[in-house]
């Protein structure tokens, strides 16, 4: 039997649960399937799979074959469609990080529309906010809010991401009222990522003037969640992405402060470590976060450098 088949029908019943879906899928037999996976733990004596009659699942050796297999198949899947020998449906797992405050309604919506248009790709999500080692974890590709990606990653300009300085109601009510410039906000407590410099904070005003950001830290986070909870137990104020707290500003339960000035803008980028073997379902995902959040950009919105070249070679 084919190895490179066997390999394809392994993985497909894995995703499937079963083989009858799996086979129906790659168009032969439920006993062909099997014999595939029977002859692959043969010739690695080790069995991959639990079966009962209702049940599949994956056993140790299984699992540690599924994720390494996969990557092989994905591999050579990219590199087919590269030299247009294949074009084949987006399948498959798609393991992605991205920030925990993509955690919101508005980035759901996309996986969900993503899903609907690709239903052959089980999307992967992982929210974190530590910047993973893409090869070494095994990522497909990450979602990175920054000002400059690292150079050593392939990144695509995905949208802007404002962030926006905002504290309760009724803090600013118990601290004396909203702030009306920028050296107000050093009387208020402010919840603040583990990983910012304070000392090179600054906020650009009407006429594009800069003005130095002075905070007085009421607690340090590297989870924007818990930092958004800290706003709404009124420990202080934030910087937190429009996303996450564009429904709590329209509903009033927070006070956007300085809204005349703005943060050093940041985008999204999707990063992925190599433009030449990129699989269906890696280039589909990212053309897709492209285009539907790419909406929230303006179309001339400049990307200089690295970054703009990046862009046109994606």
């Amino acid at each position: 039997m084919d190895r490179i088949t066997s390999l394809r029908v392994f993985r497909e019943v894995v995703e499937a649960g079963s083989f009858v879906a799996a086979a129906e899928r790659l168009n032969m037999s439920p006993p062909m399937a099997s014999k595939h996976v029977a002859q692959l733990e043969k010739s690695l004596g080790a069995r991959l799979l639990h079966r009962s009659s209702r049940h599949l699942s994956l056993t140790e050796a299984g699992t540690a074959w599924y994720e390494q297999s996969r990557r092989a198949l994905d591999l050579l899947d990219a590199a087919e469609a590269a030299i247009g020998q294949t074009h084949d449906t987006p399948r498959g797992q798609l393991k992605v990080s991205a920030p925990v405050w993509c955690a919101t309604p508005r980035f759901a919506r996309v996986l969900a529309d993503y899903r609907e248009k690709y239903p052959e790709v089980l999307v992967d999500m992982h929210l974190e906010n530590r910047k993973v080692d893409l090869a070494a974890d095994g990522y497909d590709l990450a979602l990175r809010a920054t000002q400059e990606p690292s150079p050593a990653l392939i990144a695509r300009p995905l949208c802007r991401v404002p962030f926006f300085l905002a504290g309760t109601p009724a803090y600013l009510k118990r601290m004396g009222g909203v702030p009306a410039v920028p050296a107000h906000l050093a009387k208020l407590g402010a919840i603040v990522p583990s990983y910012v410099n304070l000392d090179n904070l600054a906020l650009k005003g009407p006429g594009g003037r800069m003005f130095p950001l002075r905070l007085a830290p009421a607690m340090r986070s590297d989870d924007t969640t818990l930092t958004l909870h800290a706003v709404h137990a009124d420990m202080g104020i934030a910087f937190m992405p429009l996303w996450l707290i564009d429904d709590d500003i329209a509903q009033g339960r927070l006070v956007r402060l300085l809204p005349e000035f703005e943060a050093t803008p940041v985008t999204l980028f999707a990063v992925y470590t190599s433009r030449q073997y990129m699989s269906p379902k890696q280039r589909t995902f990212i053309d897709f976060l492209g285009e539907r959040l790419g909406l929230d950009t303006p179309p001339n919105a400049p990307f200089r450098g690295k970054v703009m070249q990046a862009r046109l070679q994606s």
